[in-house]
C-alpha cells in the first residue's frame, strides 16, 4: 500500500505541475477532452450493461436444467420451458413442405421404383398404386418429375400437372418392425403393371437385398427407440381429479389430444411431451367431472423431439412442476423418488443414443425420424 500511495502522489504533483504552465486555453482543452473521455466510458459502461440486461437471461435460460438450479424450486425458473413451448393454437400447424416426402426417399429407407415413361404421363397412371396402397403394411409414397419445373413433388390421386418420370417409394420399417420379401415383391410387381400401361423403362432394385437392408434399419431403430418415463404419485395415497389435472395441464400449455393424454406441443404442432393415466384409462373430456386417477406418467418419445438431451432436462423441469401444483411426488415405475444420480444416468443414455442417431445420418426429430419411429 506503501508504494501504491507514493505512485499516486507523485502522479498528482506531475499534474499540477504541468497544468501550472499551460495557457488558459490548453486548459480549456484539457478539460474538453478529459469530459468527453469520461462520457464515452460511462456510454460504454451504459451499453455493456443493456447487453447483460437483454441477452443474459436468453442464455442462462439454456444452463442445463438437471444440473443448474432444479432443486431451488422457483416457479419462474420451473416455467421456462413451458413458456417457451406456449404458442397460440392457431400458430401450431404442422409446416411440411410439399416435396418433403420426395427429398426424404432413399434407399436407405425405402425400396424406390423408378419409372421413365416413353411420353408425358399424369397422376392417373398410377390408379393401380392409389387402389393398393394401403395392401402393403409400410407407408407408400408417389413422386413425380414435373414437366414443366423440373421438380420433383408428391403426387396424388386428383394432381393435375403431366410428369416425365416417377419415384414410388415403398418404406422398409417402421416401429411395427421391417417390411418382408413378399410385400417388397408385391410392391415390385404392381411397378411393373404401372409401368407397362405407359411403355415405360424402369429401375428396380433387388427384393432380396431391400429385405436384407429392411432388416437392418429395423434392428438399428429398435436399438435406439427408447420412451423416457417419469412417474408422478400424489402425496399421502390419496388420488387425482381429472378436473385438478386438467386445469393444471392447461395452466401449463398442454391440451388433451384424441390419445387420451395432454399433450405438450412445440411451435410446429409436434408433441414435446406427453401426460397419461399412469393406469390403461384415458383421459376424455366427459369423464373429467368424476374420473380419479392414482398417479401420472409424463412421457418423453426420445428420437422423436429435436435435440433430446435439451428435452429431458425440460422434462425434469416440467415434471417437477407438474408435482408441485398437483402435490405429488417424481418417482421411477418402482415408485422411488429419482435423484440427481439416476436422472444423470438417464441423460447419459439419451446422449448415446443422438450421438448413435446422428452417426447413422437421422437427425432426432427431423420429419425422416418421425416417420421411421411412427
Amino acid at each position: 500500500m506503501h508504494t501504491s500511495q507514493c505512485a499516486s502522489h507523485g502522479y498528482t504533483n506531475l499534474v499540477t505541475q504541468t497544468v501550472t504552465n499551460m495557457s488558459e486555453l490548453q486548459i480549456s482543452l484539457l478539460g474538453i477532452g478529459i469530459a468527453v473521455i469520461v462520457a464515452v466510458y460511462l456510454y460504454n459502461f451504459w451499453l455493456q450493461r443493456q447487453y447483460q440486461r437483454k441477452y443474459g437471461a436468453a442464455f442462462k435460460q439454456h444452463e442445463d436444467a438437471l444440473y443448474h438450479g432444479l432443486t431451488t424450486g422457483d416457479p419462474d425458473t420451473l416455467m421456462e420451458v413451458v413458456e417457451t413451448a406456449k404458442v397460440p393454437a392457431a400458430e401450431k400447424t404442422r409446416i411440411t413442405a410439399p416435396d418433403e416426402v420426395c427429398n426424404l426417399l432413399d434407399e436407405t429407407t425405402d425400396f424406390i421404383v423408378e419409372i421413365y415413361p416413353i411420353s408425358l404421363a399424369s397422376a392417373s397412371v398410377l390408379g393401380p398404386l392409389w387402389q393398393r396402397r394401403f395392401d402393403f403394411g409400410k407407408n407408400v409414397n408417389a413422386c413425380g418429375q414435373n414437366a414443366v419445373t423440373a421438380k420433383w413433388e408428391k403426387v396424388i390421386a386428383d394432381s393435375h400437372a403431366s410428369y416425365s418420370a416417377f419415384r414410388l417409394g415403398l418404406q422398409l420399417a417402421n416401429r411395427s418392425g421391417a417390411v418382408n420379401a413378399a410385400r417388397l415383391s408385391d410392391f415390385r410387381d404392381l411397378a411393373h403393371e404401372i409401368g407397362s400401361s405407359v411403355q415405360a423403362d424402369l429401375t428396380v432394385p433387388d427384393v432380396d437385398e431391400a429385405a436384407i437392408r429392411a432388416v437392418q434399419l429395423d434392428a438399428f431403430c429398435a436399438e435406439v427407440d427408447q420412451m423416457i418415463g417419469i412417474n408422478l404419485l400424489p402425496n399421502g395415497g390419496i388420488t387425482l381429479g381429472a378436473n385438478e389435472v386438467a386445469q393444471v395441464t392447461q395452466s401449463l400449455g398442454m391440451g388433451l389430444q384424441a390419445d387420451g393424454a395432454f399433450h405438450l406441443l412445440d411451435a410446429r404442432g409436434y408433441t414435446l411431451f406427453s401426460l397419461c393415466n399412469i393406469e390403461s384409462t384415458p383421459f376424455q373430456h366427459h369423464t373429467f367431472n368424476h374420473m380419479r386417477v392414482k398417479g401420472l406418467t409424463l412421457l418423453l418419445d426420445v428420437p422423436r423431439v429435436e435435440q433430446p438431451v435439451q428435452r429431458f432436462d425440460d422434462m425434469i423441469v416440467l415434471a417437477r412442476r407438474l408435482a408441485q401444483s398437483l402435490g405429488a411426488t417424481v418417482v421411477d415405475d418402482l415408485q422411488v423418488i429419482l435423484s440427481d444420480v439416476s436422472l444423470a444416468q438417464i441423460r447419459e443414455q439419451i446422449i448415446a443414443i443422438e450421438c448413435r442417431m446422428l452417426a447413422a445420418g437421422i437427425q432426432p426429430g427431423s420429419a425422416q425420424a418421425r416417420r421411421l419411429f411412427a
